[in-house]
């Protein structure tokens, strides 16, 4: 990602920081994050990074859970909400992640890996696997379902921010290059419209 774009996306964030915070989390999401915790509660799998945490909600959750939970995101203003939440959190890029190998057993992304430039997709998908420990989970939820990428004109954040939707077989591809697939599925949402959709992935880094 250029530094324009970088730049942009931290403005935008840093602007809508407290409507965000203020925002309410549908049922849906709920379920999505609910259903990981599971996965996770089954397996003992105790520390977690979330990327892109945005206010910390999420990560609020799992901590509540009883996770060791890490927040990372480029906006300093929403790294503070995560903070104010008693969450420890960094303002940090996920393509330069500063984390040993193998520090996690977990990584949750929820809407945050669509604004990466799809020519830098494969390398990020690298550097998470790099900092889970073997056999560690990969939540990677986005939206798409359709072939998009640049500046979303219809755009409600200023600077409107820059997005990249996959379609559902091209995203799966890209994702097993790096990740074994546990489980995907495309979901229609009541924030999507037209082609647009949530697509949630399971992945698991190889044990060996």
């Amino acid at each position: 990602m250029s530094d324009k774009l970088r730049h942009d996306l931290r403005r935008a964030y840093d602007a809508n920081a407290i409507l965000r915070e203020r925002s309410h989390l549908p049922p849906w999401k709920h379920a999505e994050r609910q259903q990981f915790l599971a996965v996770l509660q089954d397996r003992l799998s105790i520390r977690i990074l979330e990327v892109g945490a945005g206010t910390g909600r999420d990560s609020r959750f799992f901590a509540d859970a009883g996770c060791e939970v890490t927040c990372i995101d480029l906006s300093g203003a929403m790294v503070q909400l995560c903070r104010d939440k008693g969450l420890t959190a960094s303002i940090m890029d996920v393509a330069d992640l500063s984390f040993a190998d193998a520090t996690f057993d977990a990584v949750y992304s929820f809407n945050s890996l669509l604004h990466l430039p799809k020519s830098e997709l494969p390398a990020v998908l690298q550097e998470i696997r790099r900092v889970l420990a073997p056999g560690g989970l990969f939540y990677f939820g986005t939206y798409g379902g359709y072939d998009h990428e640049g500046i979303f004109e219809d755009d409600d954040h200023i600077p409107r921010r820059f997005f990249s939707f996959y379609e559902d077989a091209r995203l799966r591809r890209v994702a097993s290059d790096v990740f074994d697939e546990l489980s995907f599925e495309s979901l229609d949402v009541p924030e999507t419209e037209g082609p647009l959709r949530f697509q949630s992935l399971l992945l698991q880094r190889p044990r060996s």
